[in-house]
């Protein structure tokens, strides 16, 4: 007869019912620590909401004050590169697996397509009536003469060119001779054309202001004049063109995004064009400031941008050696843009802008 060795036996059965009992817990507190992890939709609190106040920033900007330092115009002239922040919000948002980031990053994506979007596709056509090209040559240009057969070679009709210094103005007059029997040359801005010049005058954009502004003789103040406006006589009519350079703009610590002068010269320049008689009209220059800024609203309820309307891209135009803003600009109103491009850095801090314009 077989004896069993009850005491062992119970020893393994005892075993048997700790480990199942411990495998149990284990599984227990297993499925708590996954039912107590947050969801894919409770995941990235913080990115969620800085992808919301992003797209609520962009979608504001025109509340934004400017008071404070000039900050609304410093948001609006570089509201484009907002749209670095999104592959950064979007990669934080896959790595923490956050599906409400995700969606709301949607928001900032689509004021940007909204703002932004129709800048993309290229939108010129072949072919047009006129070519004109505007310029911002530098003071501190090193190869005025250079830079004169550039843009001769663009084959532009109408060439205008801003920040024309004493020293370099004969250079300009000598190299462009040649292509463009047409020019006059308002204190620091110019017009070079192929077709006749009439009822050329400099336009008073208020460089001086105050109580000594009306004491300064004609001569003096022509010598820094920074606008001028023009009759070109086209086969299909009169165009009226201008060609501006409005105030610099500065960030210092005190002042912030320092403006002034260029409002008030962007707010003169509008009230003259407000006044201008001729339907059909070309404004070339550089504004030092972008059209999403609000100080151009004035003029954008004017005229709109040849680059907007047939350009392919934003077309930033400063600085030359990598471009971040356009503020250079050509607008029209009463003509089709048909094209607009950026021509080839010269030895100026900017590049030169070219639209092609029909009737």
């Amino acid at each position: 007869m077989t004896q069993v060795d009850t005491t062992e036996t119970g020893q393994a059965d005892a075993d048997r019912r700790d480990t199942g009992s411990c495998a149990w817990r284990a599984r227990i507190r297993r499925a708590i620590r996954i039912g107590s992890r947050p969801g894919p939709w409770k995941r990235g609190p913080v990115l969620a909401a800085l992808a919301l106040l992003l797209g609520l920033f962009m979608l504001l900007h025109a509340k934004i004050p400017n008071r404070t330092g000039g900050l609304g115009s410093l948001v609006e002239t570089f509201l484009p590169w907002f749209g670095l922040f999104f592959p950064v919000l979007l990669a934080g948002a896959l790595w923490r697996r956050s599906a409400s980031a995700v969606i709301a990053l949607l928001l900032p994506v689509m004021v940007w397509l909204n703002l932004f979007g129709g800048l993309l596709g290229d939108k010129s056509h072949p072919g047009s009536d006129l070519t004109v090209v505007s310029h911002n040559v530098g003071a501190d240009n090193p190869d005025p003469a250079g830079t004169a057969r550039d843009l001769a070679a663009s084959g532009a009709d109408v060439l205008a060119l801003e920040e024309i210094t004493s020293q370099a103005q004969g250079t300009y007059e000598k190299e462009l001779a040649k292509a463009y029997p047409y020019h006059t040359v308002q204190g620091t801005v110019g017009l070079w054309s192929k077709l006749p010049l009439s009822n050329t005058q400099p336009v008073d954009i208020k460089m001086d202001y105050g109580p000594l502004a009306d004491t300064k003789p004609l001569d003096v103040k022509m010598a820094y004049n920074r606008a001028l406006r023009t009759t070109v006589a086209t086969d299909h009519g009169p165009l009226a063109v201008y060609v501006a350079h409005l105030g610099s703009v500065r960030v210092n610590p005190r002042a912030g995004f320092w403006t002034d002068s260029r409002d008030r010269n962007a707010q003169a320049l509008g009230e003259a064009i407000a006044a201008e008689q001729n339907k059909r009209v070309v404004l070339l220059g550089d504004l030092n400031g972008t059209m999403d800024d609000r100080a151009f609203a004035d003029i954008n309820s004017q005229l709109h941008s040849a680059q907007d309307a047939a350009g392919d891209g934003f077309g930033f135009t400063w600085p030359a050696k990598f471009p971040v803003a356009r503020i250079d600009q050509i607008l029209v109103r009463g003509v089709a843009p048909e094209s607009s491009w950026v021509l080839p850095a010269t030895g100026s801090d900017h590049l030169p802008v070219a639209a092609g314009i029909s009737w």
